[in-house]
């Protein structure tokens, strides 16, 4: 065990162990990545409530939303309510090195931050469009669906951002100026349903993955107190790719292995493209928003559609 290295006042300990199964990278990696990018992410993390999924040696990952009990009371905390657990969570805000430095430490490899602030609840700062493949190796199949949505984006008349998931998708961003969050979540399922009729042999916004049909997956339902995880995180995926902000003409040469937490601090040197790429906040569009009220919530429509298959299942049965 290699203990009593430090950095800003966080006890570093265990760095030459493995990270994960597969990860090619020890925790000593995760830590001098996080610290070599630290001034890029925190601008994406702070005053956010975060969860993180860490990996504990010899257990399997879990996303941990709750701060646990020994968390240094220098981390800061917001309390939110839960609604999928109906309890109140203690959320840490990741606003500075230190808390960084003590996430790496915990094994925290994935950064998931709120697309709202803390203490302001009632506003999402980003309509996101995550673009999800088919099963297998489909990022071209991504890229093009991303190429959609930029399209129907212009036509809207905004301009998003573009970064790899760090996994197999593609997440494209729009900074919005303040809106009611319903009216966020009726534009996104709009967009999602422009980009599909554009291209409908490619798109999809069908959120039962057995209707997808080799499509990629234009997921509208990153809305609200959703989380996305953070520009410039790790993923906890074989080779320990992140999730790596991009010039829209660059998506098409580039692939999602291509950005790991040993090459990207070379890749971006200095430079901080989330920033650099990302537009002004923008109003959405009238007409955006009311057709999104138009299209039913794909969670609250799945169910209904689950609950009717069934049904039909066990009549034919009968």
């Amino acid at each position: 065990m290699s203990t009593g290295e430090e950095r800003d006042g966080v006890a570093l300990t265990n760095l030459d162990q493995p990270l994960f199964e597969g990860a090619g990278a020890t925790k000593r990696d995760l830590v001098d990545y996080l610290d070599a990018v630290h001034d890029r992410i925190l601008p994406v993390l702070r005053d956010r409530p975060l969860s993180v999924v860490r990996i504990m040696r010899g257990q399997d990952a879990f996303m941990q939303k709750n701060v646990p009990r020994y968390t240094p009371e220098w981390v800061k905390t917001v309390h939110m309510w839960a609604e999928s657990s109906k309890r109140d969570v203690a959320y840490a805000l990741c606003d500075d090195r230190r808390t960084l430095l003590w996430f790496a430490n915990q094994r925290a490899v994935e950064y998931h931050p709120t697309l709202i602030r803390a203490g302001d609840w009632a506003h999402t700062t980003h309509l996101v469009l995550d673009l999800d493949p088919p099963e297998g190796d489909a990022f071209g199949l991504v890229v093009r669906a991303a190429h959609l949505v930029r399209e129907v984006l212009t036509g809207a008349g905004l301009r998003g951002a573009v970064k790899t998931s760090g996994a197999k998708g593609v997440h494209v961003f729009v900074p919005i100026r303040p809106a009611p969050m319903e009216d966020v979540a009726a534009a996104t399922r709009a967009v999602a349903a422009r980009a599909e009729r554009l291209d409908p042999a490619l798109a999809t916004t069908a959120f039962i993955r057995e209707d997808r049909h080799g499509k990629v997956f234009v997921d509208p339902t990153r809305s609200g107190g959703a989380t996305v995880v953070s520009a410039y995180s790790p993923r906890l995926r074989p080779g320990c790719p992140v999730s790596y902000p991009l010039d829209w003409p660059d998506l098409d040469a580039v692939s999602p292995r291509d950005f790991t937490v040993h090459t990207a601090p070379g890749l971006l040197g200095a430079a901080d493209p989330w920033s650099a790429h990302m537009p002004a906040p923008q109003d959405l569009p009238a007409d955006l928003i009311a057709e999104g009220h138009t299209i039913p919530i794909p969670r609250v429509q799945a169910m209904h559609e689950g609950k009717r298959r069934a049904r039909a299942k066990r009549e034919a049965a009968g």
